[in-house]
């Protein structure tokens, strides 16, 4: 009998943990916000075969379906977008300077490798700025700016670069996902490729099963600025029941502040969203799914419109019964995010669990 796929498994003898290839080439893959087309191509190659049909619409949202006539009508939303650069000019010298996709800490981007997303393929480069030896003592205090900062491509003027690249053409940090000994696993992007593998994850572990809700599972685009993808593809959809998959700030860190955010930890679960952006049906029933599966969970209170996917879906049409479910997170936006691998398999099986357990007669109305 085959053993059912989870996001990480054990490997015998050498006990140590190994990434789905599904969850491994989303975080591969380069996908700034309106530059998706990576990510789009890996949620075709492990959807599109498995969905009753797999939809792409005008803002490049993957919009994967099952059960299509069932009732209640459920969207799963993900994004796979991550942040980014885009070239915005090349100077006499051959210099790359650029703006920001997405919001960045400044401070993270110089001396990073990247690669540059062309029509030609990927070319590598190097942010720079000056050395610190050549600021002056008011600058070393100062946030650098964006202005202050270019990619060096190793061209000599700006006729050789713009051979190599083109105005528009969108950047990302250059590393590799690692797996640590412990089952946490550090990436680039993984908000929110974490989340848009969960939501299709669930979609392929229920095709076979019988149920009664209608599941689509959105991979949505334009996220990190201004959810604008599942403005969309929830309109779209016009589901019932919407509930949104991103990560949370994990406080577990030496001055994560719990007094400020709430005290969410790496490894302790997925993190349910209780507040005005949220059904509270919707919550009492992940809650309640998560208890009957005996799994540990986190609660986070969201005091207005929580900044993800949840925003837009409680909002759509005459409005539609949101949630919000979050994978804790370590560094977000930066180089180098980190999860437990323990939380992204807890968050499939919960939101498996909430649209099996769904029937015709559910109600999210109060």
């Amino acid at each position: 009998m085959e053993k059912k796929k989870t996001a990480v498994r054990k490997v015998e003898k050498k006990e140590k943990a190994e990434l789905d290839p599904f969850l491994l080439d989303l975080l591969k893959a380069s996908s700034p916000s309106g530059y998706e087309n990576e990510a789009q191509a890996v949620i075709e190659k492990y959807v599109g075969s498995v969905a009753e049909k797999l939809e792409k619409d005008t803002l490049g949202n993957r919009i994967a379906t099952i059960n299509a006539k069932g009732s209640p009508r459920v969207l799963l939303s993900g994004h796979m977008d991550e942040i980014g650069l885009i070239i915005r000019h090349v100077n006499k010298e051959g210099f790359l300077f650029f703006d920001a996709i997405g919001g960045h800490d400044t401070g993270l981007i110089s001396g990073r490798k990247v690669r540059i997303l062309t029509e030609k393929g990927y070319v590598y480069g190097i942010t720079g700025r000056r050395a610190i030896h050549l600021l002056t003592s008011e600058e070393r205090k100062q946030t650098p700016k964006l202005s202050s900062m270019w990619i060096d491509i190793g061209a000599k003027t700006q006729e050789e670069a713009l051979k190599r690249v083109s105005i528009g053409d969108a950047v990302v940090y250059d590393n590799e996902p690692f797996l640590m000994e412990n089952g946490f696993l550090c990436a680039r992007g993984i908000d929110d490729r974490g989340g848009t593998y969960v939501v299709q994850e669930v979609l392929r572990r229920l095709v076979k099963e019988k149920m009664a809700a209608s599941l689509m599972s959105v991979s949505s685009t334009q996220e990190e600025i201004g959810t604008r993808g599942v403005i969309t593809a929830t309109y779209g959809v016009h589901p019932d029941v919407g509930i949104a998959v991103d990560v949370a700030h994990a406080t577990d860190f030496p001055d994560g502040d719990a007094n400020k955010l709430g005290e969410f930890k790496l490894g302790a679960g997925p993190v349910i969203a209780r507040g005005p952006n949220i059904c509270p049906k919707v919550f009492e029933h992940l809650k309640a799914c998560a208890e009957r599966l005996k799994m540990p969970y986190q609660v986070e209170a969201e005091a207005g419109p929580t900044g993800t996917d949840a925003r837009v879906i409680q909002l759509s049409r005459e409005g539609v019964a949101a949630g919000l479910v979050s994978i804790p997170l370590r560094y977000m936006h930066t180089p180098h995010e980190m999860i437990a691998l323990s939380d992204v398999e807890a968050t499939v099986r919960l939101l498996a669990e909430f649209i099996r357990s769904l029937r015709p007669s559910d109600t999210f109305k109060w």
